[in-house]
Order: structure tokens, then sequence, then C-alpha cells
């Protein structure tokens, strides 16, 4: 059961933003990797079903919610680091963004443990199938 969060919400909905974008943008880079340099159908299809389950996980919280929360002129984390601006290769391309797509599920997952313990139970499951396709996706590049 969900229930609601009182004095932090605004903050939690802009953590649930951020993470959900991130990890949206990560999933699109991994299934473009996987779909226009691999060439691997089921890789493919398999970013893309975890970042449309994604998409219906985080509807729970409410799209327009977390988008009205959103604060890009006023967050403190916005500078890119050097390291995110260099790439060596397809594959540091595709590292960095596997990363950024478990990191964000995990911060997901942890957030709703606030609200619904079953939704936080899809985030951890929608990680373990992003590590299931990183290890297939390695294998290949």
């Amino acid at each position: 059961m969900r229930k609601r969060i009182s004095s932090s919400s605004r903050g939690i909905e802009r953590v649930i933003d951020a993470n959900f974008n991130r990890a949206k943008e990560g999933l699109r880079v991994c299934e473009d990797t996987a779909r226009f340099i691999v060439d691997d159908k089921v890789l493919t299809s398999g970013y893309k079903a975890v970042r449309h389950e994604l998409t219906g996980a985080v509807e729970v919280f409410g799209l327009t919610l977390i988008v009205k929360a959103r604060d890009v002129a006023g967050d403190v984390g916005k500078p890119t680091t050097i390291s995110e601006s260099k790439r060596g290769s397809i594959a540091d391309i595709f590292y960095a963004n596997t990363q950024r797509v478990k990191e964000s599920l995990r911060v997901l997952e942890e957030f709703a443990k606030l609200t619904d313990g079953s939704l936080a139970e899809r985030f951890k499951l929608l990680r373990y199938k992003v590590y299931g396709l990183e290890k297939r996706a390695f294998e290949r590049l």
C-alpha cells in the first residue's frame, strides 16, 4: 500500500524525477548501442522492455507531480564532471550508461521503500534485468 510522504515530498519528487530521467536516458544509449553497434535484436528488445517497464513503474508516483517538482535552474548538482566529458571507446560509452542506469534504479528502489514496498521490488527486479543485459552486451562489445 502506498503511503503519502509529507514534509520533504517535493525533494523526494525531485529525486524520483532526476533518477527516472537519468535511467531512461542511459537505457536509450544502451538500447541504441545494442541496436546499431552490436546489432543484437535480443539485447535491443531487452533494453527497450526495461525502458517501458520503468515508465510504467514511475507512473505510480504521478508523472505530472514529479515533472512539476523539477528545478533545473536551482539544481546544485547540475555541472558536468570532467569524466562525463570524455569517452575513449564505444565500450566506455556503454559502460558509463549502464552504470548510470543501475545507480538510478537503486535510488528509485530505495525511495520507493518510503511509500510502497512492492514498487521498490519492481525497481529491484528491473535492476537485476539490467545486470543480465549488461553481461550479455559486454560479451558482444
